[in-house]
């Protein structure tokens, strides 16, 4: 009760700070979850249309609370419904996206990792620097910050100035470092929108010094979720990074006859298993057993607005989802296939990026590995839209072929890159 009567001051204080004239100055409802700095932290909370009354008439909702036992003990998850979408945020593992659901079509996968693993209880040295899979079921999380892609070794400058090697771990550490300050946010106006949003921080004395501002919003009663990030490095020197949306997708979506689609100009083979197979990239199978996963390397092609789209549609087309994102932010996108058993794992990737997940020392080799000036911004933003009818699939698909025009794919069976 104590809590239900304070998140209703917050809200009522902040409608009557703001302009009565919404389209010019809208409501916004803030309500800080965990703030490291100022010692705030809510281990549970709600907000609902009771609460906050929006002009939608979508019965919609925003819910935090903790996991307990096994190996996801202490973790948070923020659940949001917008009347039509629902979705988990995970503050504790790097502001993933556990699951999207609408109606009987599902965003995410059925991992052999069936609990959300706490960070404290992933090492990610084991196994050669595989141990991030340890952890790894959600439906997308970030690969980053100061590396994204596979284990490897590679050149940095210790404390005492010396270049030495380090080995580096798969997918970098973004995705198991809890968020230090976690927000929800609430547009009222004439389209009002939530938005979860949270600072995830990859810092070290002789390291990096860098930040992730990670938002994941949506309209109420829409079909659809949009990342808007920011990373920035603080340091006074400049600094390398890496991001890849690693975004999996089993059942519903994937099965036999499912299909990739969008606008690319050029598809490299990842490595020699993935080029046997290279012709067929966009095509996906029965779970198998054994399967041995392939990954292929897309350059996406950007339309007039600077914008590429890519579709996942299930068998008989009247099903899928479709990622949207500027070029010019997000110039690669890898395709993962692991078309396993279930036990093992059926799932694939859609992974926008600023490059491919080699080691970092082959993808600074080839130009990829991007960097921050001292005190400077990136942004990105990702859209994500499900399809529910044979109507939205054909519509993606259209404007995927509008963007790719006359132009023909290069399918190429040459490796983009040295297989380290």
């Amino acid at each position: 009760m104590v809590l239900r009567h304070a998140m209703k001051k917050n809200a009522t204080e902040n409608s009557a700070s703001a302009s009565t004239n919404p389209a010019v100055s809208p409501r916004v409802f803030r309500q800080v979850l965990t703030d490291v700095h100022q010692g705030i932290h809510l281990d549970a909370w709600v907000l609902n249309q009771r609460d906050f009354p929006l002009p939608t008439a979508a019965e919609w909702c925003v819910k935090k609370h903790t996991l307990h036992g096994g190996r996801q003990e202490g973790v948070e998850i923020i659940e949001v419904d917008n009347g039509r979408l629902r979705f988990v945020v995970i503050p504790t593992r790097g502001m993933s996206v556990l699951k999207v659901e609408s109606g009987d079509v599902r965003l995410g996968w059925d991992s052999p990792v069936k609990e959300v693993v706490h960070p404290q209880f992933i090492n990610l040295e084991s196994r050669g620097g595989l141990g991030w899979l340890e952890g790894f079921n959600e439906w997308m999380v970030r690969c980053g910050l100061e590396w994204a892609g596979h284990p490897g070794r590679d050149k940095f400058r210790n404390n005492v100035g010396d270049e030495v090697e380090l080995d580096l771990t798969l997918h970098g550490k973004i995705g198991n470092l809890p968020a230090s300050e976690v927000e929800v946010v609430i547009e009222s106006g004439p389209a009002p929108r939530i938005h979860v949003r949270g600072l995830v921080e990859e810092r070290m004395f002789h390291g990096p010094k860098l930040s992730l501002w990670a938002s994941i919003s949506t309209g109420l009663g829409s079909n659809s979720i949009r990342f808007d990030d920011a990373i920035t490095n603080h340091d006074s020197l400049d600094q390398e990074f890496q991001i890849i949306y690693h975004a999996n997708f089993g059942a519903p979506l994937l099965e036999a006859g499912a299909r990739f689609s969008g606008a690319i100009g050029q598809v490299k083979s990842f490595n020699a298993r993935a080029a046997k197979n290279v012709q067929n990239y966009c095509d996906y199978t029965s779970p198998r057993a054994g399967f041995v996963e392939e990954v292929y390397c897309l350059e996406p092609l950007a339309g007039p607005d600077g914008r590429t789209e890519l579709l996942l549609q299930n068998a008989v087309g009247d099903r899928g989802v479709s990622l949207t994102f500027p070029v010019a932010q997000l110039p690669c996108v890898t395709l993962w296939k692991n078309l396993a058993a279930e036990a093992e794992g059926y799932v694939t990737g859609i992974e926008p990026g600023t490059g491919y997940p080699y080691t970092r020392g082959a993808e600074r080799e080839a130009g990829r590995v991007s960097k921050l000036a001292p005190n400077q911004t990136r942004q990105f933003t990702l859209e994500v839209g499900i399809h529910a009818d044979r109507k939205g699939v054909t519509a993606a698909a259209r404007r995927i072929a509008g963007i790719q025009g006359q132009i023909k794919p290069k399918i190429d069976s040459i490796l983009s890159g040295p297989p380290r």
